[in-house]
């Protein structure tokens, strides 16, 4: 399986995030914003970062890049995409996924591993977890509160689209909790939390078992290889 990651300007995390490809078993492929070719990956990754520095909305000048054309295209055909922080950002300004992010209700940057329960595993990025699971991702962001109207909360609550919530605290203000949503399909899932910070031994939080072993965050990767596999 090829997995593109799409470096924009102001991506911090796309080396992260083939890293993480390439320990879920897929070969990573790296792509460029400016590119219209998508060099025929089978899912796509949109990962972390400040992209054109975050001057506007975030990822709002992301979201019109000349690659996006072919995300969304893609997206729309069912190939599995995953925006994470900055990528979720650019997925909601793309309006590939309902709502937005805003800035953190306390105004501070946080930076924090954070917890997380799965919500939904029927989508190609959580099909390897159980439901239920509660997990523990890094957390990086100043404009990670999730936002909608009452009408989307209610759809995205009624029909599963809620993939991830926040356990313990809400670090952002985000409504009921939410961590990260896919869209009706399933094949695309935004999500704030990092991970690709939490995929290898040694590099990722503190568990019970030992300091910085917490790998939670490669199952999502893991997920679409998976997902693929089954078509």
């Amino acid at each position: 399986m090829r997995v593109g990651v799409i470096t924009f300007p102001g991506s911090l995390d796309d080396r992260d995030a083939q890293r993480a490809v390439r320990l879920a078993g897929a070969e990573p492929v790296a792509l460029w914003h400016g590119d219209h070719d998508l060099h025929g990956v089978d899912a796509l990754v949109l990962p972390g970062g400040f992209s054109y520095g975050d001057y506007l909305r975030c990822g709002a000048i992301a979201a019109h890049s000349p690659i996006m054309a072919e995300v969304i295209d893609a997206a729309n055909a069912g190939m599995p995409v995953l925006g994470i922080c900055n990528g979720f950002q650019m997925l909601a300004e793309a309006h590939l996924l309902a709502g937005g992010l805003i800035r953190n209700d306390h105004g501070n940057f946080i930076c924090r591993d954070q917890g997380l329960r799965v919500e939904n595993t029927s989508t190609a990025w959580t099909n390897d977890f159980a439901t239920g699971a509660e997990i523990t991702i890094p957390l990086k962001n100043g404009e990670g509160g999730f936002i909608a109207d009452a009408d989307t909360i209610n759809r995205l609550e009624g029909e599963g689209q809620v993939v991830f919530r926040y356990l313990g605290v809400n670090p952002n203000g985000s409504i009921n909790d939410i961590a990260g949503i896919s869209n009706e399909r399933g094949n695309v899932v935004g999500l704030m939390p990092h991970p690709e910070h939490a995929v290898e031994a040694g590099f990722g939080p503190d568990t019970a078992a030992a300091m910085r072993s917490g790998v939670d965050g490669l199952a999502i990767f893991t997920s679409a290889i998976r997902a693929l596999a089954s078509v």
